[in-house]
């Protein structure tokens, strides 16, 4: 075989692998509007059966975003950490490891990020560079303990992460109470940030009242395409996805399985550690208590509705943010509360749920036949 005909068949194979990733994408892209949609309209039914109004009701819930600026400007905000949170949980869901550390991840980034900024001085571009440095490497050094206990002790992720999640929590608002509180306030709070440590908001830039929208969308715009190339680009994307798709054949084939799982989960640490940088940095501007109220746990649903697709996380992101504030102005101006938003939070759950066990029994039965064709 000729030089030319290997390059012509190499390239056709390029080809070929990129025709199948772009349709992987539509295809998911496809299931996550129908999901989207079925939400919607099993909802709308709901409502319906109820003797509520649901149209007045969605009007409130599809329109109240974009008809005040300051509406708009909540929604966007609420989207930059939403799709932090979501990118984050991807990464170790592609491995097939169900860490829901994200919400203590939070926490240690906002803390890190904000005793770095507030008792350093720095000047303008470090103030916000080095907190964020600071926030992802406790972020990634926290993920990586409950990779490493899932990796050398098989301990259950699902109930390590939440144990951890409780430990950080309380010693955050156990610093946040007795070292970093400052006398006099009304409630319990930080220090306020430097002005050279926080993003700035687009109503500074814009002239326009976007509420705490801030800069820190560039993070969420950087972390897409960081992560999106770390799973399709590189040596140990592809080793996450081999173990996500099956961690025995993986180990089989040659790759590090501790090392893969334990980097899954310190990754995600780092990238939900952003996620807190933005509360604490962009929004806040101090830390408080209650800083992230389930946030950590809401970022699920946005990566399981994307399919854990890096690319398609800011759209889920973007709709489950549009629903949020939808949902509080809905409750304001319709006789429908904003519990309407956690039906269809459950029902996208739920779908998500029905399609891993679809693919669960289909993996499974093309095991057998392969093993039967085996004996055979």
């Amino acid at each position: 075989m000729s030089a030319a005909q290997i390059t012509f068949d190499r390239a056709a194979s390029k080809a070929l692998v990129n025709a199948e990733r772009r349709r992987s994408v539509l295809i998911d892209l496809f299931v996550t509007l129908a999901t989207i949609a079925f939400a919607l309209a099993l909802a709308f039914l709901v409502l319906l059966v109820t003797g509520k109004d649901p149209i007045a009701a969605y009007t409130a819930l599809l329109t109240a975003p974009v008809t005040r600026m300051n509406r708009f400007g909540n929604f966007l905000e609420e989207a930059t950490t939403l799709i932090l949170i979501g990118l984050a949980i991807s990464i170790p869901f592609r491995a097939r490891q169900f860490s829901l550390g994200a919400e203590g991840q939070i926490y240690i980034g906002a803390l890190v990020a904000a005793v770095v900024a507030i008792y350093i001085p720095w000047p303008p571009v470090l103030g916000i560079l080095v907190p964020v440095a600071c926030a992802m490497v406790a972020g990634f050094l926290l993920g990586l303990l409950p990779g490493w206990m899932k990796a050398y002790l098989n301990a259950n992720e699902i109930v390590s992460t939440l144990m951890i999640n409780a430990i950080i929590i309380r010693f955050y608002d156990f610093l946040l109470t007795n070292v970093l509180a400052q006398p006099g306030q009304g409630y319990i709070r930080s220090e306020d940030i430097p002005d050279n440590s926080m993003f700035v908001r687009m109503s500074d830039l814009l002239g326009v009242s976007l509420s705490r929208f801030n800069l820190a969308f560039v993070l969420v715009i950087i972390m897409v395409i960081a992560v999106w190339l770390l799973i399709q680009r590189t040596t140990l994307g592809y080793e996450i996805r081999m173990v996500g798709s099956n961690e025995k054949f993986a180990r089989y084939g040659g790759i590090n399985t501790r090392r893969t799982i334990m980097l899954s989960f310190a990754l995600s640490g780092a990238v939900a550690a952003l996620a807190g940088v933005h509360l604490a940095m962009g929004i806040q501007g101090k830390l408080i208590s209650g800083l992230s109220v389930g946030l950590g746990f809401e970022g699920i649903v946005v990566a399981l509705l994307a399919r854990n697709n890096p690319l398609l996380v800011p759209v889920t992101g973007l709709f489950y943010a549009y629903l949020r504030v939808g949902g509080s102005s809905m409750e304001t101006q319709s006789s429908v509360g904003s519990e309407l938003v956690l039906i269809i939070q459950a029902v996208i759950i739920l779908l998500v749920t029905a399609q891993v066990l679809v693919d669960f029994v289909k993996r499974r039965r093309v095991t057998e036949q392969t093993v039967l064709a085996q004996e055979q």
